[in-house]
């Protein structure tokens, strides 16, 4: 099976000690969207079923072009959908002051939601990928940088608008360059590293004018917080990607095998730190239809999940880039229309900036 949509959080097949292979490296000439590098759950990861790993996979069934193509089309269509509906219902549940600083038990809902699709879809009848065991040991440290992965950006999304989040993470790129440079002196081409500079800068300037205090109650800003753990969750989210990669390798398991494995590992270890960690708010007076927001993102999460395996088997890398850049900047869009802001607010041209250097 072809492998599409990469990124380097689960693509890649290395070891600790050595760099990624010739079809791997960062720098096969173009650079990776943020949506390719991380869509804000984790559960996304899964897309990414190793080259080198496909002897435990079923072989898609063969389908005329045109049946092939439509469902490739349809697949994409679903998958943007749900990945802007998570963001944006995610960011709704956050906006409610007694749910908002109860992000570990909603993570281990998610990790739990991410273990229940895949077993699901590993039984006999779907067959989509046959699972295998790995000792708790060996994943443990995997399974803390997946909960930092989860945590840190949803706090992000908490603390600040649903654009300067989604913006943020294009930051993912060069993070994860700089990284692969310093763990495995990785280089990227004199063209990638130039569209990087924008990118950047963009970043740069959305964090300044979208954290700025504004006289008008009905624009969302971004708090001080938000710009915090928005840096502190892609730093995380870099070393996750990093350390997925190697994983890979040392384990000779596929995204799906692993994030099987990770997933309720990452949960019960949240379960000894929710009770000191988490505010919770007075379950009976949550309203309903805060539990139904609750219930769509578990499951737009597994929709993600699902659309992702036809993704993969059924579209090249060009397609799902293209994916990868009409959901960031749809995401940011609806952002950016729902923040209250004006056409003319500066940190517009930040968006435009930063998109524009990822895009390029």
């Amino acid at each position: 099976m072809a492998t599409t949509d990469r990124i380097a959080s689960a693509s890649s097949s290395v070891t600790a000690a050595e760099p990624y292979d010739d079809n791997e490296k960062m720098s096969e000439g173009r650079l990776k969207t943020p949506d390719e590098m991380d869509i804000g759950d984790d559960i996304e990861r899964a897309e990414l079923l190793s080259e080198h790993d496909d002897g435990d996979e079923k072989p898609a069934p063969a389908l005329k072009p045109d049946t092939s193509t439509r469902t490739a089309v349809i697949w994409m269509v679903v998958n943007t959908l749900a990945t802007i509906g998570i963001v944006f219902t995610n960011k709704a549940i956050f906006s409610d002051p007694s749910l908002k600083l109860a992000q570990l038990t909603f993570a281990a809902f998610h990790f739990f939601i991410t273990w229940l699709t895949l077993f699901t879809i590993s039984r006999p009848r779907f067959a989509f990928f046959v699972p295998r065991k790995v000792a708790i040991k060996e994943i443990i440290p995997l399974a803390v940088a997946m909960s930092l992965n989860v945590i840190l950006p949803n706090l992000s999304l908490a603390f600040s608008t649903v654009t300067f989040y989604q913006v943020a993470r294009i930051l993912l790129t060069p993070t994860v360059a700089l990284m692969n440079f310093v763990l495995y002196k990785s280089t990227l081409p004199r063209n990638a590293i130039l569209a990087l500079i924008p990118a950047c800068l963009g970043v740069g300037m959305v964090s300044y004018y979208d954290s700025l205090p504004s006289a008008d109650a009905s624009v969302k800003t971004t708090s001080s917080l938000g710009v915090i753990f928005a840096f502190s969750g892609i730093f995380a989210s870099s070393l996750y990607t990093i350390w997925i990669a190697s994983y890979h390798k040392k384990l000779q398991m596929n995204s799906m095998q692993l994030l099987f494995n990770q997933a309720p590992l990452a949960a019960f270890m949240l379960l000894y730190v929710i009770p000191f960690v988490d505010t919770f708010p007075t379950w009976t007076e949550v309203p309903i239809n805060r539990w139904v927001m609750i219930m769509m993102s578990g499951l737009f999460a597994c929709v993600i999940n699902i659309s992702q395996f036809f993704i993969i088997a059924q579209t090249g890398p060009v397609s799902s880039t293209v994916v990868g850049h009409v959901k960031t900047c749809s995401i940011v869009a609806l952002g950016w229309i729902t923040s209250g802001r004006a056409v003319g607010d500066k940190s517009i041209i930040g968006v435009f900036i930063a998109i524009g250097g990822i895009i390029s």
